[in-house]
């Protein structure tokens, strides 16, 4: 069967605020709480290794998502298809589950949420080691989903609920949009 999915991105529900808890001192990076206790656990596993994980962004509500692919899309003059290959619309991101995050390299910023994030010590580390703590890249090059790659892009798999969320976008063997 084909999921539901527009532009490629697949429908996610929102996580409950019940169960998102923060990932940065200022509270405002939220995780799910098993996702987050094994976030936190990367980040100061790589710390201790010279590596500097930090959390750019995390759950994003289906408004914020909404801000995001509207208002970001017009500023920026792209049609729906072109937006669409790097931010998912709203009710089909993945940061609407709690379970995804965006990393960057502390002692190299110029490269968040850049392809040239591949090229830093942080990416070669989670490349390494991510898997370790249930975590893995969600958009990797030619994925089947048709989204542009985004190497700093990471989703929590540890869990029954976590890998449900994520099952019909790992069952792909056809790319989404080359079906209609």
């Amino acid at each position: 069967p084909i999921p539901d999915n527009i532009l490629g991105h697949i429908a996610y529900e929102e996580a409950p605020p019940s169960e998102l808890t923060p990932i940065t001192a200022d509270g405002r990076i939220r995780l799910r709480k098993k996702a987050a206790e094994r976030f936190n656990a990367m980040v100061r596993d790589a710390r201790s290794q010279g590596i500097i994980l930090v959390p750019i962004s995390g759950f994003r509500s289906i408004a914020e998502q909404e801000y995001l692919f509207f208002e970001v899309k017009e500023q920026r003059n792209q049609d729906a298809r072109k937006r669409a290959e790097v931010s998912a619309p709203p009710g089909r991101s993945e940061h609407h589950t709690g379970y995804a995050v965006d990393i960057g390299d502390g002692n190299n910023s110029s490269t968040n949420l850049q392809e040239s994030f591949e090229n830093t010590p942080a990416y070669q580390w989670l490349e390494a080691n991510a898997s370790s703590y249930s975590f893995e890249l969600s958009f990797p090059r030619n994925n089947l989903q048709g989204i542009s790659y985004e190497p700093w892009h990471w989703r929590f798999v540890g869990d029954t609920h976590s890998l449900e969320t994520f099952y019909q976008a790992q069952e792909l063997t056809t790319p989404l949009n080359n079906q209609r």
